[in-house]
Order: C-alpha cells, then sequence, then structure tokens
C-alpha cells in the first residue's frame, strides 16, 4: 500500500477474495461512520488497500478545501459553517465516477441529507467503540474540538447518548477495540464481504 499526501492509497493488486467484494459493490463506496476515536481512518486506509480502491478522507479534504484546521474552522467560522462545509464536502466526494473507502468526521452521519447519500452510493460500516476505549485514544490528540470543555469524558459521554441510535442504522457493525489495526480491518472485511453475499442471496432469482 502507498500513502501520499493528499491523504489517501491504493493497492495495485488485491487478492482474489477482495476482488470479488469490490465487484459486489457495484460501483458503489464503502463509507466508515462513528465516533472520534473510533480508526475510521487508520482502517479506511487499510481497507481501501485490501479493496484496490482510492481512500479519501472527510476531515482531511475539508481542511485542504479551507487551508485550514478543523480546530481552526470551529474557532473562526463555527460548528454549523463545518458542519455545511462537511456536507458539500461528503457529496462531491461520492459524486466520484469510481467508487472510494471514505473516512467521514464522527457529526457527519448525523446529517439526515449525509445519510440518504451514503445509503444512496454507498454501503456504510458502523465502527463502534465502548467510552472507555475512545477516551484512551482522543486523549492522544488534546485538540479536538468538541472535547474542549471542562469534562470531555462527560461530553463525549452524551455524544454516545445522542449518535449511537442514529449510528446503528448503518448497513454494517464492526466492533472498533484495542486490539492490533489488522484484527479489527479483518473483522471489517469479514462483514463487509457477509453484507455483499447477504444481498446477492437476498435478490430475486
Amino acid at each position: 500500500m502507498q500513502d501520499d499526501m493528499s491523504g489517501f492509497a491504493t493497492s495495485p493488486v488485491p487478492a482474489e477474495r477482495e476482488k470479488k467484494m469490490a465487484e459486489a459493490l457495484a460501483g458503489r463506496s464503502v463509507v466508515l461512520v462513528g465516533m472520534m476515536g473510533a480508526g475510521k481512518s487508520a482502517v479506511g486506509r487499510r481497507l481501501a488497500g485490501r479493496l484496490g480502491l482510492e481512500f479519501r478522507d472527510a476531515d482531511t479534504e475539508i481542511e485542504e478545501a479551507a487551508q485550514k484546521t478543523i480546530s481552526e474552522i470551529f474557532a473562526s467560522d463555527g460548528e454549523a459553517f463545518f458542519r455545511d462545509k462537511e456536507r458539500r464536502v461528503i457529496a462531491r466526494l461520492l459524486a466520484c465516477d469510481k467508487p472510494i473507502v471514505l473516512a467521514t468526521g464522527g457529526g457527519a452521519y448525523m446529517n439526515e441529507e449525509t445519510r440518504t447519500l451514503i445509503a444512496r452510493c454507498g454501503i456504510s460500516i458502523w465502527l463502534k467503540a465502548e467510552l472507555d476505549v475512545l477516551m484512551r485514544r482522543v486523549r492522544r490528540k488534546p485538540t479536538r474540538p468538541l472535547l474542549q470543555t471542562p469534562d470531555p469524558e462527560g461530553t463525549l459521554r452524551k455524544l454516545i447518548e445522542v449518535r449511537y441510535p442514529i449510528y446503528a442504522g448503518a448497513d454494517v457493525t464492526v466492533l472498533s477495540r484495542d486490539v492490533a489495526q489488522e484484527t479489527v480491518l479483518e473483522d471489517v472485511v469479514t462483514a463487509l464481504e457477509h453484507h455483499l453475499s447477504t444481498e446477492r442471496s437476498d435478490k430475486p432469482a
């Protein structure tokens, strides 16, 4: 797998199993959703490599378009501005002529228009993680704008309460936990393969 500064990765020779999965996607993208710290970008890059697809990170795309970091956008323009830009960037990415693996920001799937677009153009995979796992991970990146509060853990807990019922509508759910990333990746590949197989079996003959 080869990474470059634009934030996407590809693999030129996916294995036979992954070739069949890519074909079964039938032009659809794979969209990773979930909370900050769930591992969407790390797993997404590896998944793209396995499937031979391009990887894109919505937050990276937003930062490049705005020439600002996410934290700077929140500080200068506010969350409403960021969410609108996020919605438009994801719409642009999913309007591409070829399928991609897309990692979205934690709040992206809360937008109904974005959820509808993802359902039409892709398969959504929720990387679900428990509160303690997320807290251990987000502490490593203290610049996350939504956690700039006196009680980051309490804020994260409230976000989980609001967002998890919405995330639960994703096509596939995979548990993100503190194991090797390759282990979670294999769980994602297996779950996606099962979903695609079920789709085929549900189609009328």
